[in-house]
């Protein structure tokens, strides 16, 4: 240990170095990129497709756990119920146990935007009573600083709590109060929303939460999808000089996260919702130069489930073929089955599924939640 003191310093004097150099290089069993790749050279088809998930919790913390522990989703959400009739402590003692089944540690997400979604506001004993105000609210209050602390303010409880992805930041834009998404925007103009946008994502990750900017390619004056289909014929252009600009903002941040929504923009591909559109996901990953981890909204919402009834089509299925990463989506068996026989079928490239793989478990090390132990837990199952 003293050896490696003394190399530190001598690089500080004789050389120069950063402060992200010194974390990393005192953290001397961090997973490198090779470790990664060879842990999923090891995984099987239908274990790799199960990091692709993102579930809901479901009965009890016991009854959640053993789900966990059997089925090995990448991740789950949390939604009000999750965080009711607890203390704290046993709240982070769930928190912990949940990850705890999972071989390969668990991405615990939430939605916190404030306002009118707000998780944490189901158990105010929690978080010591603070109220958590709308973007709008937060804007109008403290201006830019206002939204910014508050974001960082939020992923240190979320971090305190175990959960380390924040549904988060809102980067679509309207000014329109009649619009579905106004309310849960900062109801600013497009280089105003870039620039708080791109402040935020820094702030909550900076806190080891990931950011998920939402809902790419951008809500606009569309109506919602929760129950049903929503479309808009704005072109391509339009998009890239306005809604695009928060996104844009955002990824230059390092957003470790997208979530794209079940839009219909028809004048990019009149065929099939965002989420399912791989065009969409071209445009994100080309256009915008996205590397990271793609989330779909929830695949449960009314605009995809009344899609796949009509076309008889797995949305998972069609959600892992547009190119996303991870899917919000509790059809883990059937989904998995469906994905599984796509690809020894040639109709998904085994390849794009451990591409996929690749991009969570980086996330995870990122997150400081994939560690050596992780590592020899999925090598002995």
């Amino acid at each position: 240990m003293r050896k490696i003191f003394l190399f530190l310093v001598s690089i500080f004097i004789f050389g120069g170095i950063n402060f992200s150099t010194v974390v990393y290089a005192k953290n001397v069993h961090r997973i490198n990129n090779q470790q990664l790749k060879e842990v999923i050279s090891k995984m099987t088809l239908s274990q790799k497709i199960a990091q692709m998930y993102i579930i809901t919790t479901k009965g009890t913390q016991s009854e959640s756990a053993i789900a966990i522990k059997q089925y090995q989703p990448g991740g789950i959400i949390l939604f009000g119920n999750d965080f009711k009739n607890q203390t704290k402590q046993n709240f982070i003692a769930n928190m912990q146990n949940y990850k705890n089944q999972a071989n390969l540690s668990l991405i615990i997400g939430t939605d916190q935007e404030g306002g009118t979604v707000s998780r944490l506001s189901s158990n105010p004993s929690l978080t010591n009573n603070k109220t958590f105000a709308s973007p709008q609210q937060l804007y109008q209050a403290g201006g830019r600083k206002g939204v910014v602390k508050a974001a960082g303010d939020t992923a240190k409880i979320l971090n305190s709590l175990q959960i380390n992805l924040n549904f988060a930041p809102v980067a679509d834009v309207s000014t329109d109060p009649n619009s579905f998404i106004y309310e849960r925007s900062l109801g600013l103009d497009y280089k105003q929303t870039a620039h708080i946008i791109k402040e935020e994502v820094a702030q909550i990750q900076k806190n080891k939460v990931a950011a998920s900017l939402k809902h790419f390619p951008g809500y606009g004056t569309a109506g919602d999808t929760h129950t049903g289909f929503a479309t808009t014929t704005r072109t391509l252009t339009n998009f890239e000089n306005s809604d695009f600009l928060p996104f844009k903002a955002g990824i230059k941040a390092g957003a470790q996260t997208v979530l794209v929504s079940h839009i219909f923009v028809t004048s990019i591909d009149s065929e099939y919702p965002a989420s399912l559109s791989p065009k969409i996901h071209q445009l994100l990953r080309k256009k915008l130069k996205f590397k990271k981890v793609i989330i779909t909204d929830d695949l449960s919402m009314g605009a995809i489930t009344k899609f796949a009834a009509d076309k008889h089509i797995s949305p998972d299925l069609l959600a892992v073929e547009a190119g996303n990463d991870m899917l919000l989506s509790n059809n883990i068996v059937d989904g998995t089955s469906s994905i599984v026989q796509a690809v020894k079928n040639k109709q998904i490239k085994e390849s794009q599924i451990n591409k996929s793989v690749y991009r969570i478990l980086k996330l995870k090390r990122d997150l400081g939640i994939l560690n050596q132990k992780s590592i020899k837990n999925q090598q002995r199952n």
